[in-house]
C-alpha cells in the first residue's frame, strides 16, 4: 500500500489505533468513522480515523 493512502484507525473510547486502510483522498473528503471490534475494549467500538 502507498502510504499517502494509508489511514488508521482509532477507538473512540480507548484511544488505541487498531486498524489501517486505505482511502481514496480525492474523492473522499470527509474522515471516515466506522464500527469495528477492539481488542482492548473486548467489543464493538465506533472508529475514526486519526493522523
Amino acid at each position: 500500500m502507498s502510504q499517502d493512502n494509508l489511514v488508521k484507525f482509532q477507538c473512540t473510547v480507548c484511544k488505541h489505533i487498531n486498524y489501517q486502510t486505505k482511502r481514496n483522498k480525492k474523492k473522499v473528503k470527509a474522515k471516515l468513522e466506522l464500527k469495528k471490534y477492539c481488542k482492548w475494549c473486548k467489543k464493538r467500538q465506533p472508529h475514526k480515523e486519526a493522523k
